[in-house]
């Protein structure tokens, strides 16, 4: 007996929809400022299912104008759903386009809907003895599936694939029959869809009903059996009712054919698909399409899904749709038609040579000094700048010439060969461009080499050009070069154990990977300082992040000491507190359960203490949503959520600073050295890794803990620290013009208590901890685009309460409220908004039609000038006063840049000297209307000195 076929069947919108929003918060960019998201998000789950379930037959179902019969018997039926988000838009025809090209059946039918379509030729296939399996996230399939029929529920959010069958959805909905679920859909009604349901039921009565009565229709026969508001409810919505049933029933005879032979999957046709791809830039999708899809050009698709066993399917991240082609595959595997649309070594002439000996390396020197501008490129044995050692160093200063210097493992002989090249690296007239300079300025630090002259880094150049795209070489060099360069795996294999070091590398490989890097980053450059003009943000590169680059590398260099003693105390001290928080959670609880486990800790919370009531929020695969929002709107219902909180935050601390810190000291310097990111944040703020210090938390006291374990170097320097105080404030005040806010800054009030005393209308005396409390989120808030809502959450303020305080706020404050309508219409007009010093945010959804996504861009409208002003001011700062500690040879050093906040160790001998140098430069780094102010402290240890 022949395998029985199976039948995929994808719900199109479903799947972009639910793409879109993955990526909701980091979207995917390209060069030319298109949100590929919705395309990546489709994609995914496309190809996701080809791999990993090998389908005979497979199609996908397009809405098409929405349900004509719907629309005919309840006009209001999806009235209310928010406009289509133009991302969503623009992606449906790339999406179609991509379907064609790999001959998969767009099944599409005017004034149908996708699950109507699906449901009809599900019913067909299934006659036909297929398994049918409907591929959507979208719960009213149930009522579909049968013995053969399945729903497939595609992995999302660090979940895996779900697929119901007919014990799965009866066990869900707790039903007898799967068609039952058409009962349940209209009893409760579906506020996305505007299916009115009957009022005052959700899923509890619709559960209980159906158990009761069967169906709706003997529900509406029985209603003698209810009581009180429900049965006049029920009774009143008779017809309501029977028409949220038809509106919720998938239709079965729609107007399409299940054709087994269309449906059948075939060869791609790669060509088309790789265009497609290289237009929207997707790189990675196109490596792992050819690599699947096309093997020797003769296979067909069913073949190459055999192959796919070769891949693994990445595990999915937590917290966003894993993307199946983030991570490049064995260059091995990749067959060279995803090339054809870039130029690769290959195709194209160069000279790259190699340079050894003395009268080499002399002329080399000689041709360098000629130039006005020389790319070069450190090849070293690993990533880790303090300790890594050179293997070699590229320069280009001519599209498709390049030189490669290999230089000797003995270190002795590796510093004679670099000092040749000091009368180079210090040529103040000579510009050195580089990807990623910082790296390299490092790696030369190690060898005593200073780099002089002005300096062009690709990375930070692009950056500032198009701050929400990725700024690596490969993707840089394939967008704005149409140029694929070779990649690091083919030459030492990739990461892990086996992975080979670039001693290992025979030298030819090493030097046409080398030069071509130099090579690649030289031209890029040459287009790069057109696009920075274009985009006026020239003067903010070279007068700001490009100084700010050695200023960093410097700090990264020099690292901070960590008491490491004190943290272990610290580690056993959070040991006892943990213990005790659970001994209370489980004496509450009546039981001892998993507290990681958010199935169990949902199972006690709500089922058994009840907590919340009954209406709380599941997620996707049916447990209880326990996330921090939930939790914190809950604390004051019963203390085990408190305790669950204050567990969950000490947990935090031990495990990713406590117990972490210590394995990150270097064990050379015995000092952290945390690596400063310029390119990360699109307001232009600095991250940082390896530790992250920007997220140490200090609102209580063990976080503030913290701090205490970061030291001064010893018994002769004292740490200081300088924090501008309420920068964003004062900036706002400054870029609005708001006269009431400037006067209580030069006034020198405190702003949170004059902000009280004028919107409650108290004397400034009389302004109470609790007023000053509300004044100051609010202060904050309207930063962020703060609602009633929103501020009734932050404080014991009810929704009205908050609303007239807003109300208030900006009657105090008037021309905030112009200011920030000006910010947006700005923003509408053209397409971006900038900080003081030109820093550009784009806003691509300013204008969408989408309540949700333009609101998201009208927040980033208003924050945006103010967080990255707030950037760029203590940038200057950073700079000038490095450029002091330099020329006026101080022993003090700059240690770490943490949001608002410098900190430095200095010697005790220069301390009052120190203090009044860096207060005046960080007070004068940029003139407002409002004056800066900052704040320092001193002491042993970071807390101390906070």
């Amino acid at each position: 007996m022949s395998q029985q076929k199976r039948l995929f069947l994808l719900d199109a919108y479903a799947l972009i929809f639910r793409g879109y929003y993955a990526f909701i918060k980091n979207p995917r960019i390209n060069s030319k400022g298109m949100d590929t998201s919705a395309i990546m998000g489709f994609m995914n789950s496309l190809m996701d299912v080809i791999k990993r379930e090998k389908p005979d037959h497979l199609a996908v179902a397009f809405d098409n104008g929405g349900s004509q019969l719907r629309n005919e018997i309840f006009p209001e039926y999806k009235a209310h759903r928010d406009a289509t988000p133009e991302a969503i838009k623009i992606a449906v025809p790339y999406i179609q386009d991509l379907l064609r090209a790999m001959h998969i059946p767009i099944i599409e039918v005017k004034g149908y809907e996708a699950d109507d379509l699906i449901g009809t030729i599900a019913k067909q296939a299934e006659k036909e003895n297929y398994k049918v399996f409907m591929v959507t996230p979208d719960k009213d399939f149930a009522q579909l599936v049968s013995e053969n029929i399945f729903m497939y529920k595609p992995a999302r959010m660090g979940n895996g694939i779900e697929i119901w069958g007919v014990p799965e959805v009866l066990k869900k909905f707790e039903i007898e029959r799967p068609d039952q679920v058409i009962d349940f859909l209209g009893m409760m009604g579906d506020a996305a869809d505007n299916i009115p349901g009957l009022p005052g039921v959700g899923e509890v009565t619709a559960k209980k009903f159906l158990k009761e009565f069967g169906t709706m229709e003997n529900l509406l026969a029985n209603t003698d059996k209810l009581k009180g508001k429900m049965k006049e409810n029920v009774e009143a919505n008779k017809e309501k009712g029977l028409l949220s049933k038809t509106l919720a029933t998938i239709l079965l005879d729609c107007p399409v054919v299940f054709n087994e032979t269309d449906y059948e999957l075939s060869t791609p046709d790669v060509e088309k698909t790789d265009a497609l791809f290289n237009e929207l830039e997707f790189r990675r999708m196109a490596e792992q399409f050819d690599a699947i899809f096309k093997k020797g050009g003769t296979a067909t698709m069913n073949t190459a899904i055999e192959e796919t066993k070769l891949y693994k399917s990445p595990q999915p991240k937590s917290e966003e749709q894993f993307d199946l082609f983030a991570s490049a595959i064995p260059n091995e595997n990749v067959d060279a038609t995803h090339h054809q649309y870039y130029n690769t070594l290959e195709n194209t002439e160069h000279s790259y040579q190699i340079i050894q000996g003395d009268l080499g390396v002399k002329l080399l020197l000689q041709n360098l000094l000629k130039q006005e501008s020389v790319c070069f490129d450190t090849e070293t044995t690993g990533l880790d700048a303090l300790h890594a050692e050179l293997v070699g160093i590229s320069f280009s200063f001519e599209k498709g010439k390049g030189f490669y210097i290999p230089f000797p493992e003995n270190q002795e002989e590796a510093q004679v060969l670099i000092n040749k090249f000091i009368p180079f690296f210090e040529n103040e007239s000579i510009e050195k461009i580089g990807q990623n300079l910082k790296y390299d300025l490092k790696i030369l630090a190690n060898y005593k080499i200073n780099v002089e002259g002005k300096l062009f880094d690709t990375m930070i150049a692009h950056y500032l050009i198009n701050p929400d795209m990725r700024h690596n070489m490969d993707i840089l060099s394939e967008t704005y070069l149409k140029y694929s360069p070779k990649s690091i795996e083919t030459l030492i294999g990739k990461k892990g154990k086996n992975q080979k070091s670039m001693r290992d590398v025979d030298l030819e490989e090493i030097k046409e990977y080398a030069a071509e890097d130099a090579d690649v980053t030289f031209q890029l450059k040459q287009l790069f300082s057109v696009e920075l003009e274009k985009t006026e943000t020239k003067k903010l590169f070279e007068e700001i992040e490009i100084p700010l680059v050695k200023v960093l590398a410097d700090m990264e260099k020099e690292g901070i000491r960590l008491d490491t003693d004190f943290l272990k105390s610290l580690s056993h001290d959070l040991d006892t507190d943990i213990k005790k928080l659970e001994t209370a959670i489980y004496e509450i609880a009546g039981e001892d359960f998993n507290l990681a486990s958010p199935k169990q800790l949902g199972d006690v919370l709500f089922d058994k203490l009840k907590i919340g009531g009954a209406k709380q929020k599941k997620t996707k695969t049916g447990q209880y949503a326990t996330g921090e929002e939930v939790l914190s709107y809950l604390a004051n219902e019963n203390p085990i959520v408190k305790d669950i909180l204050d567990w969950r935050q000490l947990v935090k601390l031990k495990n990713t600073y406590v117990d972490a810190l210590p394995n990150q000291v270097d064990p050379v310097t015995l000092r952290v050295h945390t690596d400063y990111m310029q390119t990360v944040a699109a307001t232009g703020r600095l991250s940082s890794n390896n530790p992250n210090l920007q997220n140490i938390p200090i609102r209580t006291e063990r976080g503030r803990q913290i701090r205490k374990a970061f030291v001064a170097r010893d018994e002769n320097y004292t740490l200081v620290s300088a924090d501008y105080s309420q920068i964003e404030l004062r900036i706002i005040a400054a870029l609005s013009g708001e006269e009431n806010m400037i006067k209580a800054f030069l006034n020198n009030e405190d702003i949170h208590k004059s902000t009280a005393s004028k919107v409650f209308d108290v004397p400034l005396e009389e302004v109470t901890r609790e007023q000053r409390s509300h004044a100051k989120t609010v202060n904050f808030g309207i930063i962020y685009g703060v609602s009633a809502f929103g501020l009734s959450n932050q404080t014991d303020l009810s929704r009205s309460e908050s609303a007239a305080l807003i109300e208030a706020y900006y009657k105090t404050y008037p021309r905030l409220k112009s200011y920030i309508s000006e910010q947006i219409d700005f923003a509408r007009e053209n397409g971006y908004v900038q900080t003081v010093l030109g820093r550009r945010r784009y806003l691509k959804d300013i204008n969408s039609q989408n309540a949700i996504v333009r609101g998201g861009a009208e927040r980033n409208a208003v924050n945006a000038p103010i967080q990255g002003s707030a950037a760029d001011i203590i940038k200057i700062a950073m700079i000038n006063i490095h450029e002091k500690l330099i020329s006026e040879n101080y022993k003090s050093k700059m240690l770490l840049q943490v949001h608002d906040e410098l900190v430095f160790d200095i010697h005790n001998s220069e301390l009052e000297k120190m203090k009044e140098m860096i207060k005046y430069e960080m007070e004068n780094a940029f003139k407002l209307e409002v004056p800066l102010d900052v704040e320092l402290g001193a002491g042993k240890d970071w807390l101390e000195a906070h």
